[in-house]
């Protein structure tokens, strides 16, 4: 069954990543297609990227580095929940993107954000980054706005409408994590040696 990773893209105290996550994975869950875990940022603390050749280069000497790409490995897609921070994603997020490069390959990612106007402008960032990766990011995202979407700014209510758009991106990023299977597959069989 296709794994997707639901990645929580914000470590600051007060955050409203978490509500949005376990609305995604609760969603996901429902599902027949796909296994969705949350990966939270909190849970894996990299400091500033501190690799002294680039991940692209082959494996880390850092332990730190080593036990996120391991943790990120075995998922066949994301779905990355980010808010917008000053027009862009949260550093933090990028900083932990930096850190791989192999284990986002080939992989297809959605975007849920949220801000001021959505969080458009971090997922346009992001779209970018990803691509430089070599992942496939679907067309749908799901932009929530701090002032219908969240009560205070703090609890996370979403509108109805959101739910068709969220299912319509999980169709989406299921879809093209099983379409790349044969070439995830094929580069490690290149990995290991074999014909790739």
């Amino acid at each position: 069954m296709i794994s997707i990773g639901i990645i929580i893209g914000s470590t600051r105290p007060n955050r409203n990543g978490p509500q949005v996550a376990r609305w995604v994975h609760d969603q996901g869950s429902r599902r027949d297609d796909a296994a969705f875990e949350l990966v939270d940022l909190r849970d894996h603390p990299l400091p500033h990227l501190d690799e002294p050749v680039p991940p692209m280069s082959g494996p880390s000497v850092n332990q730190h580095t080593r036990d996120w790409a391991e943790r990120i490995a075995p998922f066949d897609g994301f779905v990355i929940v980010t808010p917008e921070y000053n027009g862009g994603m949260p550093g933090v997020l990028k900083n932990a993107i930096d850190h791989a490069c192999a284990e986002w390959t080939d992989k297809a990612v959605g975007f849920v954000s949220y801000g001021v106007s959505g969080g458009a402008r971090a997922v346009a960032q992001l779209r970018t980054v990803c691509s430089a990766l070599g992942m496939a990011d679907v067309s749908r995202p799901v932009e929530l706005s701090l002032f219908t979407d969240f009560e205070n700014h703090a609890t996370f209510v979403p509108a109805e409408r959101h739910a068709a758009t969220l299912t319509t991106m999980l169709d989406q990023v299921v879809a093209w994590s099983t379409a790349l299977a044969p070439l995830r597959e094929s580069a490690l069989v290149g990995a290991d040696g074999g014909r790739a």
